[in-house]
């Protein structure tokens, strides 16, 4: 389904009855990554998907995406949709978007998963690493967007799922040249949101790689530790979706079961 928003088309899909389940994908995916998953969500669920601007089918309204511009898109469908308060579950990207929702509106939340993600900002190396990026895609698009999916796995996983890396690497390629750039921009000035586990009223769970090439697994433990947030560990990478997908829903509907 399409929502006209600040002269762009929003996809998102809306299916299921019961409580309100948000999923949000990562940097260079869309709605597609959630298909595994939704048939058994929606048995006891409403599961809402949005294509974040600048991916999937949903437009760019400028060169930078901060993540408030992202969330405010969010907001914009579950208003459309009549929603008034739903459980977020976002990956990497979908996650800092989910915290900046949640920052503006707190009481709109049942719960909050962040998987693969963080609370904290970039540091200097993570700025500098999107800079260099950045630069690079401008004329060597598809060979930067396949070595960067790779790199998001282990690498034994990168063996044992060739072909679900290869399907990830194809939907990545869909992202177009200005959504890349503009979500990576938005991700630099993004501020840090760690205060939100120590004082949101809402249930939070955290998903960790231990092998995450992406993420600093020590960091990220580090976040959930002394709070009043569930942590789940994987022994893969940053792609909890792929490399441990039957545990992945195990845990994320045990999650939903507590709402």
């Amino acid at each position: 389904m399409i929502l006209n928003y600040k002269g762009i088309s929003v996809f998102y899909s809306d299916q299921g009855k019961g409580s309100v389940i948000v999923l949000l994908h990562g940097f260079l995916e869309n709605s597609s990554m959630w298909e595994p998953f939704i048939s058994k969500l929606i048995k006891k669920n409403r599961v809402v998907c949005v294509d974040l601007l600048g991916h999937g089918d949903t437009g760019c309204i400028g060169y930078v995406h901060t993540m408030e511009d992202m969330a405010d898109a969010v907001r914009a469908v579950l208003k459309h949709l009549k929603i008034k308060r739903s459980t977020f579950i976002g990956h990497s990207l979908g996650g800092y978007v989910a915290l900046a929702f949640a920052e503006n509106e707190p009481d709109a939340l049942k719960g909050l998963c962040l998987m693969n993600s963080t609370t904290r900002a970039d540091d200097k190396n993570r700025i500098e690493i999107r800079n260099r990026a950045i630069q690079a895609v401008k004329t060597n698009y598809k060979s930067i967007v396949r070595l960067s999916i790779g790199n998001l796995f282990r690498p034994k996983s990168r063996v044992l799922y060739k072909e679900e890396i290869n399907n990830v690497k194809e939907e990545a390629l869909k992202t177009p040249l200005q959504g890349y750039i503009a979500a990576q921009e938005g991700m630099k000035i993004r501020t840090d949101r760690e205060a939100l586990l120590h004082f949101s009223p809402y249930k939070k769970m955290m998903i960790a790689g231990k092998k995450d090439p992406v993420l600093d697994y020590q960091d990220v433990i580090d976040q959930a530790e002394g709070v009043d947030v569930e942590l789940v560990v994987f022994p893969d990478g940053h792609m909890s979706h792929v490399e441990n997908k039957d545990d992945l829903l195990k845990n994320i509907m045990h999650f939903i079961e507590k709402m």
